[in-house]
């Protein structure tokens, strides 16, 4: 993209005392000099190496670290490590020129989407990572809509190219493919012998060698082949441009100045209108130096980036936010995460003002009760102010609006909060939250573990927010919503490593009972041994009725047979007994219990005899009639590719599911409607991604009880 001669690029991006001044954690003290990037794309397509490419570039580090040995600065959570993928947001800082940019590295499993959004909230643009080697798949598919869906000013980073199975122009023909027609390379890869030597600059004609050091004027051959990417490039900058008078230039012949292209190309770039291209080796370094002079001079400030929406702590409208360091404070929280020494470590995107040490701020957090996270308000101290490289944290006297920093033992603050002036406190709009629908019950291995089971998942807890737990009243099981198998598996590994003995058991669907056939008992507790006994007997007639009736008791006792105080007593005695079950321990649900007759003794009457005489009547009930189990169904709204359409519907069908309707709803998507019972939900969340090649989503919500068919065994809507 430069049009500078070789000494004025590598003076714009800073020599080695000025990375060392970088590395040293000194803070930025201008929002017009910082560029909060963050790095997306799918898992294995190169972004941690990446990031540790432009580290050494810069001097940030010494050496790159390796994925294998778990070496690398991004990934330093023990899970990232065992996995050998991200799992959190890391947040790398490096100096270039006088711009500081902030690479913030997302996960690009699909089990840490929250980790990814955080990070699209903490940034200003994004540099979309995709593999030379793998090209474009559903799941790189997903993750750019994601930035779609924020409009996110965009690069496509097209890595690995020094791998012997690298495929550039199959991928980019991919990308433009799925991505559209604004992805146009802003530099082509030269090749010689098959081994990759350098770019050649479609706009500035010039070669840059694969160490980035070396410029040269491009050969007639050179600009021949790159003649046609030049022409969609120099189209697609004309399309963008406000100067109206470019396109007659254009279509006159005249040769535009690669200056005036290259300004309106970073005017387009920042407005997030096109998306220049670069081919990048984290091996070899061909693409580093073109990239990181791509994020400083086309990539828009914090100052340039709409901000979030903020209220008052009551929900009351407040003026725009302004990327300004002398406005009032107002910063979120993206990511937490506990240390045994540090206490909880935030890392926090200022959106406005200066935060600074030794200052009170109020942390504020609401939104989240579904998720199991109370509202909160506290007024706490910030005592540790750091600057965040990986999990290094280097103090720091403050952080500017634009800027991301890193606060330590705080008590109360969780992942989504926002951190704003205790005296005019405010709530900033949250970031949607993906819906955990993998639910994995788990216990104490021992009675006396389940204490630090719960002491410990609170903690947990605080730092994730798409973890839901759940303590269900029904089967009384401890469950965590997880995102998948993957998020599953750090959830309790980060449990274990707190020190909690724990194991995984299945899980329980909350099942009902009621009955299929009236019934007509009379229920005798009598017991006599020695002083005062217990009497009641009480008769009483049980009938179902229609689903979600709920429970009825009707009092027909004639004649006074039965006081009125007992009476109350036989109706808690059946309640209580409803909710016990009387088959296989599930509540009872859709009856109506009238109480005809019965009979007191004077002196062993008691509420307790007529409350067990209640409960033992309607077990007898149930004795003497049929009792129905009841499984929950959902309402579950599936969207995935229309291909996929097909093999969906035949699963559906083998999970007892019932298809109320389909919708196409553009993009090559569909939406199927159906009604499934819960049971067969548990994993439905994996077996779609498998069924979809990661690219079909769902949702669901309850919408009724339904009996149990006689040919679905008990095991099957229980396990």
């Amino acid at each position: 993209m430069s049009n500078k001669t070789p000494q004025e690029s590598s003076q714009g991006r800073g020599g080695a005392e000025q990375r060392r001044a970088g590395a040293s954690g000194a803070p930025a003290d201008r929002p017009e000099k910082i560029r909060n990037v963050a790095l997306v794309g799918r898992s294995g397509a190169g972004k941690t190496m990446l990031a540790e490419a432009l580290l050494a570039a810069t001097g940030t580090i010494t050496r790159m670290g390796s994925i294998l040995a778990g070496t690398t600065v991004s990934d330093s959570d023990p899970s990232e490590i065992h996995q050998q993928r991200s799992v959190t947001l890391s947040v790398l800082p490096l100096i270039v020129g006088e711009v500081k940019v902030n690479l913030l590295d997302t996960p690009g499993f699909v089990d840490f989407i929250g980790d990814l959004r955080a990070g699209l909230r903490a940034a200003d643009a994004a540099l979309f990572v995709v593999s030379a080697v793998d090209g474009v798949d559903a799941a790189t598919t997903e993750l750019w809509a994601e930035c779609e869906r924020l409009g996110m000013p965009r690069a496509v980073v097209i890595s690995r190219m020094d791998h012997a199975r690298a495929r550039y122009e199959a991928v980019l023909a991919e990308c433009q493919e799925a991505f559209g027609a604004s992805v146009l390379p802003l530099y082509v890869p030269i090749h010689a012998g098959g081994t990759l030597t350098g770019l050649l600059g479609v706009l500035s004609h010039t070669v840059v060698d694969a160490g980035g050091t070396a410029r040269r004027a491009a050969t007639e051959a050179e600009r021949a082949g790159a003649e046609q990417a030049r022409a969609a490039l120099i189209e697609g900058i004309i399309a963008e441009s406000e100067d109206e008078t470019l396109l007659d230039r254009y279509l006159g012949g005249e040769e535009l100045a690669p200056q005036t292209l290259i300004d309106d190309l970073e005017i387009a770039v920042a407005r997030g209108a096109l998306y220049p291209v670069l081919a990048t080796s984290a091996e070899t370094g061909v693409g580093l130096a073109e990239l990181l002079e791509l994020m400083t001079d086309a990539f828009p400030s914090p100052v340039e980036h709409a901000l979030p929406s903020v209220s008052d702590r009551h929900g009351g409208a407040v003026g725009p936010l302004a990327c300004d360091p002398s406005a009032r404070l107002v910063g979120e929280v993206v990511r937490t995460t506990m240390d045994s020494f540090l206490g909880r470590v935030c890392l926090v995107r200022v959106f406005s003002g200066t935060l600074r040490e030794d200052t009170s701020v109020h942390i504020g957090g609401h939104g989240l009760t579904d998720r199991g996270h109370l509202d909160h308000d506290s007024d706490e101290r910030v005592t540790h102010l750091q600057s965040p490289l990986g999990a290094t944290l280097r103090p720091v006297p403050f952080c500017v609006a634009g800027d991301i920093c890193a606060l330590t033992r705080l008590t109360s603050v969780e992942t989504g909060d926002t951190v704003s002036d205790p005296d005019s406190p405010l709530l900033i709009e949250a970031w949607p939250m993906p819906e955990p629908l993998l639910p994995v019950a788990v216990q104490g291995a021992a009675h006396g573990d389940e204490d630090a089971l719960a002491k410990n998942l609170g903690k947990v807890a605080a730092v994730d927010p798409t973890l839901r737990v759940e303590r269900n009243a029904e089967t009384r099981q401890l469950v965590l919503w997880c995102m998948g198998e993957a998020h599953a598996e750090v959830v309790l590994d980060r449990l274990r490593y707190q020190g909690v003995k724990l194991q995984a058991v299945d899980v329980i669907t909350p099942l009902r009972e009621t009955f299929v056939a009236p019934a007509a008992v009379r229920a005798r507790y009598v017991k006599q041994s020695g002083g005062h006994g217990q009497y009641a007997i009480c008769e009483i007639e049980v009938e179902p009725l229609e689903r979600g009736a709920g429970f009825e008791f009707v009092d027909r006792v004639i004649g006074g047979v039965i006081p009125r105080h007992y009476i109350e007593s036989v109706e808690k005695g059946v309640r209580t007994q409803m909710q016990r079950g009387v088959a296989k321990g599930f509540a009872v649900v859709d009856i109506r219990v009238t109480l005809v007759g019965g009979k007191t003794h004077s002196v062993d009457s008691s509420d307790a005899a007529f409350q067990a005489a209640g409960a033992l009547a309607l077990r007898e009930a149930a004795a003497a009639s049929r009792i129905q189990l009841l499984e929950p169904v959902s309402q579950v709204t599936i969207d995935l590719p229309d291909a996929y359409v097909g093999p969906v519907m035949t699963d559906l069908s083998t999970r007892r599911g019932h298809t109320t309707g389909t919708t196409s709803v553009g993009a090559g998507r569909t939406e199927i409607r159906a009604e499934i019972p819960d049971a067969e939900l548990l994993r439905y969340v994996i077996e779609l991604r498998a069924l979809t090649a990661g690219s079909g989503r769902f949702r669901r919500r309850y919408l009724r009880h339904e009996s149990v068919p006689g040919k679905v065994s008990h095991s099957t809507v229980t396990d």
